[in-house]
């Protein structure tokens, strides 16, 4: 990392820790250089998953859209909440899982 205040490119980690929401690692930094610190955040970053439409539309992976959709196919039917988010959560697995960013929405679950 270069030193905002002197452009050196050696520093030493300091202290580490996570964000309070556990999404983040601030890491203090001290210039080997200069010596003055400067605080950093690390975040993954989180590419979206699309889903490919029939018509060739791309929209973002949506979980509650996905439960609702199951919920209206399954509304007259006696199948409990338990098991529909279940299959919402091997639905999300299997996407998380595939390397590609964009999945057809027509892919079954064993391709």
């Amino acid at each position: 990392m270069i030193c905002p205040f002197c452009a050196h490119l050696k520093d030493k980690v300091v202290d580490s820790r996570e964000t309070g929401a556990g999404d983040a690692i601030r890491r203090r930094r001290e210039c080997l250089s200069c010596g003055r610190a400067v605080h950093v955040y690390e975040r993954v970053e989180e590419i979206p998953y699309f889903v490919v439409k029939k018509d060739g539309r791309r929209e973002p992976f949506d979980r509650q859209k996905l439960m609702v959709g199951l919920h209206r196919a399954c509304e007259k039917r006696p199948v409990p909440a338990k098991a529909l988010a279940a299959i919402v959560d091997e639905i999300e697995q299997v996407v998380q899982d595939t390397p590609e960013r964009e999945i057809p929405a027509r892919r079954s679950a064993n391709r």
